[in-house]
């Protein structure tokens, strides 16, 4: 980038410097503690041998969450996030490792998260289609659903319709969603 960009008296020199103070500035400003990053692959002149194996083979999108935790700005994979909790009034982004606690509604997140591979089971619980196991049905409508490390979630009726977003394919499985 040739020129230099003001914003509200910041100086922007680069297009690494524009995207991280548009990042800054949405965590202060807008309030909001999650916020969608898209990393895109920069293309260079030097030769795919020069590159390792995993390197030359990664994604050209990779998704990240910018989240606001302790007065800092992290970035988290959300490949990584395998579901997400409403606890009060925040939500708590559960990874197989560790979790983050945010400040920001279900549904504000359920927004942001619907387009990146999340569905909604339960008024208070995302998961990441990614890491579901199993779903099974329960005698009062409901479902079971397990995701890796064998946690289980309760999939109200509301949301069994969400369901079907975990697979392209469906093959006999008629008795589970009828009609």
């Amino acid at each position: 980038m040739n020129s230099l960009k003001a914003h509200a008296g910041h100086t922007v020199s680069s297009p690494i410097d524009a995207d991280d103070f548009m990042i800054e500035n949405a965590a202060q400003y807008s309030g909001a503690a999650l916020a969608i990053v898209r990393d895109e692959a920069r293309h260079s002149t030097r030769s795919r041998e020069s590159f390792a194996e995993p390197q030359a083979h990664a994604k050209a999108h990779s998704l990240r969450a910018a989240i606001k935790v302790k007065g800092k700005i992290l970035f988290v994979n959300l490949c990584d996030v395998v579901s997400v909790e409403a606890k009060g009034k925040c939500v708590c982004l559960q990874r197989s490792t560790n979790s983050y606690l945010l400040r920001e509604s279900i549904s504000a997140v359920a927004e942001k998260l619907e387009t990146e591979g999340f569905i909604r089971i339960h008024r208070s619980v995302l998961v990441n289609t990614s890491f579901v196991e199993e779903i099974r049905p329960l005698a009062t409508g409901e479902y079971c659903l397990r995701v890796e490390g064998g946690k289980e979630y309760t999939v109200t009726r509301t949301y069994k319709r969400n369901l079907k977003a975990l697979a392209q394919c469906w093959i006999g499985t008629g008795a589970f969603f009828p009609g």
